[in-house]
This record gives structure tokens, sequence and C-alpha cells, in this order.
């Protein structure tokens, strides 16, 4: 595994996993989408393979519940990625949310602008939101610092609810009636000399069980050009408590 892939990848995952509990919607425990009470723990192997090597690359993510803590504007529950990124999100009526995010170097959590949806109610087929996202995997073969979120600005990711009764086979186990949530954007950058300024598409799928909540996401950001690259990114569930 090298270096430069380690913080994205897990910057992206630890994204994906800000999602809140449906106990805090009062659902029947177990029935959760994304449990937020103190205690859990959840395991994701994450693989990224890049459009230009035949190269595949391994990480492990772990993260954990701590609780609901009292914010500014109310309580929220805490959720921390073992990369030190702390995430505090709400569930009301009209889905899950997260509201502030903080990381080592921050003193105290960042709110949100907006709210930043996870999952919009209701949880049914054909339920639409958005959420800013940015490039995880696209890359500049020549420029520093090659990642180019860092040059490229937020953009808006259009999110459906595609299915409802998934069944996901993961390294963790076998889950059914989880929701598929499909999520699409583009970046508008300079490819190459010859290919020109393109659309490059940022699709994500993401399957939320009854249970663990979020036991798999795939992320493509595909690319082949001469000044840009990019690749896919897979994380799986492989334990959880």
């Amino acid at each position: 595994m090298t270096a430069t892939l380690a913080h994205p990848s897990r910057r992206l995952a630890a994204l994906a996993l800000a999602a809140a509990a449906l106990a805090g919607c009062r659902a029947p425990a177990g029935e959760a989408l994304f449990p937020l009470d103190p205690g859990h723990e959840w395991t994701y192997r994450v693989t990224s393979e890049r459009d230009d090597s035949a190269a595949v690359e391994y990480e492990t993510l772990r993260l954990r519940t701590l609780g609901r803590e009292a914010l500014d504007d109310g309580p929220a529950w805490r959720r921390r990625s073992d990369d030190g990124v702390d995430y505090w999100l709400r569930a009301d009526d009209s889905g899950i949310y997260r509201v502030a995010s903080k990381s080592d170097l921050d003193a105290e959590p960042r709110p949100d602008a907006q709210r930043r949806y996870v999952l919009k109610a209701p949880y049914r087929v054909g339920t639409q939101w958005q959420a800013p996202t940015t490039t995880y995997l696209l890359r500049r073969r020549a420029d520093f610092p090659p990642e180019l979120r860092h040059v490229v600005p937020p953009v808006a990711m259009h999110y459906q609810i595609e299915a409802t009764d998934e069944v996901v086979e993961t390294p963790a186990g076998r889950f059914v009636r989880c929701l598929r949530v499909r999520g699409v954007a583009s970046v508008h950058v300079f490819a190459d000399s010859v290919a020109g300024w393109r659309d490059l598409p940022l699709v994500t799928t993401e399957w939320y069980c009854p249970g663990p909540g979020l036991v798999r996401l795939t992320r493509e950001e595909p690319a082949r050009y001469a000044f840009v690259h990019g690749g896919t990114l897979t994380m799986e569930l492989v334990a959880w408590q």
C-alpha cells in the first residue's frame, strides 16, 4: 500500500460512513440502518484500483460510535474514524444527516453550512436528494499536488434510492432487505491536449442494511487521459459489533 492513497481513500470511506441511526427516530433495536448509540464498531476493507495500473491496494478502516453529545445548536450523535476525524449526525422525519465534523487539527467541531443528508426520507425507491462531494481518485500525472480535489471545487452529487430489498454478501456475512443508493456527479477538467475539457463522472453506490448499516460502498471515477487518470474504490464490511 502506498502512502499517497491512504489519506484520500480514508477520507472517502469516512465520509460515506457518516450515516445516522434510525434508532434516533425510535426504530426498533437491531433495525437501524446505521446505529449510533455508543459501543458499536465497524471494520471495513478498502480496495483501490487505478485505471493506469494493474496494482491493487488494500487498507483497513475502523469506525466507532461515541454516543450523544451537546453541540451549540443541540445534541447530536458522534462517530469517529480511526484516521482521527469525528462526525456529528442527527435523524428526524426528514432523514439522516450530518451537522458537524472535526479533524485532529480543529479545536472545535466545524458546523456544516446546511444539512448534509446521508439518507433522505421516505426510505423508498425514488427518493432523491443532493449533497456536496469532491474527487477522491482522480489524479494529475505531472502537476503537484496530484490529487484533483485540491484544485477542483466541490460539486453537487445527486442521490437516489434505487432498491429497498437487496441481498448483499460481504466478508462479515449475508444481509437482506438492504437499501441501494446511487449518487452521480461530474467534474469539468482539462483531460489532455487532444481530448480537451471533459466532464468526468463521479459515481457512488452504497448499500445500507438493517443491523450494521453501511455494508458496501463503491466509488467510480474512471479516466484514462494523458493528463488525468482515475480509478475505482470498493469498501466492504469485514466485522462489526
